[in-house]
């Protein structure tokens, strides 16, 4: 049996050196999570989500659901 690590992902819009988040999106999958954390401090803590949830977060997101009015 092979155990998956966490392969990092940082969005593409993350560019401008500022506040960003780190996601490990190939485990959503095989384990049904996906992982964040801190891009600034990559040893630090890493919190998991399950890969519904973080899936109907990304959708809000697109949608503009979390907009600010």
């Amino acid at each position: 049996m092979k155990t998956e690590s966490p392969r990092w992902f940082t969005s593409s819009y993350s560019n401008n050196g500022g506040d960003c988040v780190e996601v490990a999106v190939n485990l959503a999958h095989a384990r049904g999570i996906v992982p964040l954390r801190d891009s600034k401090d990559p040893g630090g803590p890493i919190l998991t989500v399950p890969a519904a949830a973080f899936s109907a977060f990304v959708s809000g997101v697109r949608a503009g659901t979390f907009d600010a009015v």
